[in-house]
Order: structure tokens, then sequence, then C-alpha cells
């Protein structure tokens, strides 16, 4: 019996990366391009920082990226 591939969600691996154990995953906030000069320094420095995912939706991430690419 074949045992066919699974495939990656681009649009979520576009997004979302793993972490080097490969068990976390980490994404940049929303609003980090559009409108900038407008928001606070203290605001832009918080959108440069990576964020980790809640452990709900890092197990809906596992299915969408199965190779974590």
């Amino acid at each position: 019996m074949k045992t066919y591939k699974l495939k990656t969600h681009q649009g979520t691996a576009k997004r979302i990366r793993a972490t080097g154990s490969g068990k976390k995953f980490v994404h940049f906030k929303y609003g980090r391009n559009h409108l900038r000069r407008r928001k606070s320094k203290r605001v832009q420095r918080s959108l440069d920082k990576l964020r980790q995912l809640s452990p709900g939706n890092a197990r809906k991430m596992q299915r969408l990226m199965p190779y974590n690419v």
C-alpha cells in the first residue's frame, strides 16, 4: 500500500516558522508594514519581536506544516 506525502500549507509556511527543536512555532505580529509612521516607537519595537504561538494553535500548525519547513 502506498503512503502519500502530506502537503505543506504554503500560506502558513510563509508566516510561521518552527524553532530549532521543532517543538514550538514563532511568528511576527500583524501590522508591521502598513501605516508604520503613525505608530509610536514603543509599538514599533514590540512589532519587531518574534512571538510564540499558543499551544492550541501550535497543534493546528503541526497539521498545516507536517515537515516544519
